[in-house]
């Protein structure tokens, strides 16, 4: 299971639980070609500012039944701005041991998460790989033989949203996080869910009458 941030790639020993640099081509036919692209902080695990340790991270209730519902049909991602790097807030070291530890926990619920992707960029830097611009969808598409145009993005941000529709799929915005906050600010079109089990539910649904 990889963990991919700008520049290198990390792994959980399986044996161990311990972090490793490496390099490995996965067979492309093994992984479902629709995703799912997930934010982490304020839809996989509470909005806990930038995290330097794991002690912060707390996940909320429905992440497991919502990731599993999503997992019968989707390949999962997670994507995430840590813009915290770049202004010196956090260390890339941190942010990876964070994520690591909440594939992790995720791994010990049944969780598959496919790849991580991480910007690491500050805000205005105008990197290519900051959600909305869709770099790391396209990345995973490559990599993966994913079908970007029946996947879909579920994030607290507008800039999720983008992020879908930058890639040709849809987005799904939670209330969670800073979700409500900005939820009055969003354009009519979006789609709002109260959190991540029910944008599972909503992404499911469809699914399951035929």
């Amino acid at each position: 299971m990889k963990l991919k941030s700008f520049g290198f790639c990390l792994a959980i020993n399986p044996y161990g639980g311990s972090l490793f640099v490496y390099a490995k081509v996965l067979h492309r036919d093994f992984y479902m070609n629709k995703a799912v692209f997930l934010d982490r902080d304020g839809t996989l695990i509470k909005d806990n500012g930038f995290l330097k340790d794991c002690s912060k991270v707390d996940f909320y209730a429905f992440t497991v039944p919502a990731l599993k519902l999503l997992q019968e049909h989707f390949a999962l991602f997670i994507v995430t701005n840590q813009c915290g790097i770049a202004d010196g807030i956090t260390s890339q070291a941190e942010v990876d041991q964070v994520n690591a530890h909440v594939i992790e926990h995720l791994t010990a619920n049944g969780i598959r998460i496919v790849d991580c992707y991480v910007c690491p960029h500050a805000i205005g830097e105008g990197c290519e790989c900051r959600k909305p611009e869709p770099f790391f969808a396209e990345s995973a598409a490559a990599e993966y033989n994913l079908d970007l145009s029946g996947s879909y993005m579920i994030g607290d941000h507008l800039s999720d949203v983008k992020f879908a529709e930058a890639f040709g799929g849809q987005g799904m915005y939670v209330l969670t996080g800073h979700g409500l906050h900005h939820y009055r600010s969003l354009p009519e079109n979006v789609n709002v869910c109260k959190n991540i089990l029910s944008a599972a539910r909503k992404i499911c649904q469809p699914l399951h009458t035929h």
